[in-house]
């Protein structure tokens, strides 16, 4: 199979929505945390996406494996901020919040998924 744009592959949607509801989310914290956790968060949502486009744009299967692998480390440290965020309290939109929470583990799984098709030349660049 081969891709023809990144903006077609859902896990560069899904990362979108998910730095979309991540900045949303973060719209409430504390004006303190404007310019770490806040800012930490959205970077690392912001970069799953960026990094899925970026790789596309490499024209290369095993670079674009190594950006796709970039994404998930990006995700998680994404989860790891959200986490340190409620149980400093920071989160007021329990709903949102696990809104959020679904879309990383589901992201998590195509990620995963997408990287073993990459390596194993089921999709090409």
């Amino acid at each position: 199979m081969k891709v023809r744009s990144y903006k077609d592959l859902i896990i560069w949607q899904k990362g979108v929505d998910i730095a979309v509801d991540s900045y949303i989310l973060t719209n409430d914290f504390p004006d303190n945390e404007k310019f770490s956790l806040t800012q930490q968060i959205r970077r690392s949502a912001s970069s799953i996406s960026a990094n899925i486009a970026e790789g596309y744009g490499r024209n290369s299967t095993k670079s674009y494996s190594q950006f796709i692998k970039i994404s998930r480390g990006s995700l998680y440290e994404l989860e790891t901020h959200l986490l340190l965020a409620e149980r400093l309290g920071f989160t007021y939109s329990e709903e949102l919040l696990e809104k959020v929470k679904s879309q990383i583990q589901e992201e998590s799984k195509m990620l995963t998924a997408f990287i073993k098709k990459l390596e194993n030349k089921e999709i090409t660049v």
